[in-house]
């Protein structure tokens, strides 16, 4: 065993455990945030991620316990600390690009359940090694700590406070100061950091391992240099912004016609500004049927409510098209308010509650002529904003014959498919229903109401517009509106498999998309492949 003064006092002892444990729990935030842009941060992702990591615990703590018992020289345990803070600091360096890699490699071999087994493979190759080191800190420690069997029980249970206290930190340090504050690379590197200098401090204590040092301290300076950035779309050159906030990954980028907000790296737009007059050519548009179902030129003015506001899109074309009515937003992420009106001119008179859509509703009495809600992003769909409870407290917060619209985002073929849960849901709530397919994409507008009059008034109030361009696409919504009949399929607070649907849905739509390559793969072979793309 290694004679380093340093081991005899237990008080280092113990903050080795303490900065294990918060490194252990930051790194497991660090790799949701590093992980979502690319697969969403859906319970299936975090699943994965928990599940991940405790393997590798688990398999740390059998090997650190027989590894103490067999060699019991704590250099053999800072050093292994030493490999996981290189490691972990690389992970900025090498992590996006591993993340695309495993995922290129298997577009192509997997049909079904993409989505789980890429985000395993990543999360295996990433973090599964130094969160096995990690997992080794504590059965080795136990044993240098432990000087007698009379103190055994106080010394390992103090080593596990130790532990947990650190977790608790690195819970919360993470999500709320270093990834907001400095993004998820940064955050990497400072605990990788604190690992180093930790270690660092052990073997110039002991006077061993200067060449193991002096390799890792360059190896983590290097790390430095080519990690420091907060890019996940590093293909991307011209970017008006890129950063993060406590719940996304943010990204909005300028052409010729609008400034369009992305809060996922691959694909996806979440919300846009319009540089010149005109509409979006998105479902932004077809949504803009709900005024006119609520009647909108009958009335002196309407209240809108937006649930999931983004920078406020919607919002902008109503006014734009129907005049001043009394807009409010809901939206989670204050980031997003912020970068809406730096980038995308929100109204200053559009009032937006930084608030959960749901909880929102549940602490007002206000009703509204129309609630828009939006706040389903990829496979990320809120539960809560589902159910059967929500879409009644939903229809609560309408006025009688208001309408409520919904954009759902991921049209899916097969039966039971997540559009058809959530039509259904709101089909067991509302009298009327009725939905659009918007062209050139993936999304479907719902409208809902107890007013069933709903179509008439919309085809009377459009046949008024004083908009060209408006009045065309609102007839094209008229001619593909369809009555929805309701079905079997409800999504309650108790049981919303909401992540489990949205996958089936990624899958056939990867499947849709990589079909025309796979198909030049099998023929033609890598080479094939590589000369068409």
């Amino acid at each position: 065993m290694s004679n380093s003064l340093i081991l005899k006092n237990k008080v280092f002892l113990y903050l080795t455990e303490f900065f294990a444990g918060m490194s252990v729990m930051a790194v497991e935030l660090g790799a949701s945030r590093l992980l979502a842009p690319y697969f969403s941060s859906s319970q299936i992702v975090w699943t994965i991620i928990i599940g991940t990591i405790m393997i590798a615990m688990a398999l740390g703590n059998i090997y650190g316990g027989r590894s103490a018992d067999k060699n019991p020289n704590p250099d053999k345990l800072y050093g292994r600390i030493l490999i996981a803070a290189v490691w972990i600091a690389m992970i900025p360096v090498v992590g996006k690009y591993i993340v695309l890699g495993v995922s290129a490699l298997l577009i192509f071999t997997v049909s079904n359940n993409f989505l789980i087994i890429a985000a395993f493979a990543a999360c295996m190759v990433i973090f599964v090694f130094p969160l096995f080191l990690l997992g080794t800190v504590t059965p080795s420690l136990a044993k240098y700590s432990v000087d007698s069997l009379e103190e055994s029980g106080k010394t390992v249970g103090n080593l596990g406070a130790f532990n947990t206290i650190g977790s608790i930190i690195g819970t919360f340090l993470p999500t709320f100061v270093t990834i907001p504050a400095v993004g998820t690379s940064i955050t990497f590197l400072i605990f990788a950091g604190i690992l180093l200098v930790l270690s660092l401090i052990y073997f110039i204590s002991a006077k061993t391992g200067k060449k193991r040092c002096a390799v890792a301290v360059l190896l983590f300076l290097l790390s430095c240099v080519f990690g420091y950035s907060d890019s996940f779309a590093f293909w991307e050159d011209n970017l008006t912004y890129e950063g993060e906030s406590v719940y996304n990954y943010l990204q909005v980028k300028e052409n010729e016609r609008s400034v369009i907000l992305s809060t996922n790296v691959l694909f996806g737009v979440q919300s846009l500004k319009m540089k010149e007059d005109g509409l979006t050519g998105m479902y932004y548009d077809y949504a803009m049927a709900a005024p006119l179902m609520a009647d909108v030129e009958d009335k002196e003015y309407l209240d809108v409510l937006i649930l999931g506001m983004g920078t406020g899109t919607y919002a902008a074309q109503c006014r734009k098209y129907f005049g001043d009515m009394a807009i409010e937003g809901v939206e989670i992420d204050e980031k997003i308010t912020d970068l809406a009106i730096k980038y995308f001119d929100l109204p200053e008179d559009v009032k937006v509650t930084t608030y959960d859509g749901r909880a929102y509703l549940n602490a007002i009495d206000k009703k509204y002529d129309v609630i828009m809600v939006d706040a389903y992003q990829d496979i990320t769909i809120p539960f809560q904003m589902s159910s059967v409870e929500f879409f009644t407290m939903v229809k609560q917060h309408l006025h009688e014959n208001g309408v409520m619209v919904v954009n759902m985002n991921m049209r899916g073929k097969e039966e039971g498919n997540i559009n058809q849960y959530l039509a259904d849901t709101i089909a067991s709530v509302f009298s009327d229903v009725y939905t659009v397919d918007v062209a050139g994409s993936t999304n479907r507008e719902l409208f809902a109401s107890d007013n069933h009059n709903m179509v008439s008034a919309f085809e009377e109030n459009s046949e008024n517009l004083g908009d060209a361009e408006l009045s065309a696409l609102m007839e094209r919504v008229k001619d593909k509106l369809v009555v929805y009949d309701k079905g079997k399929y409800i999504m309650t607070d108790d049981k919303a498999p909401v992540e489990l649907l949205g996958m089936q849905v990624i899958d056939e739509l990867i499947e849709e998309e990589v079909s025309f390559y796979k198909q030049i793969y099998e023929e033609e072979g890598l080479a094939g492949l590589l000369e068409r793309m």
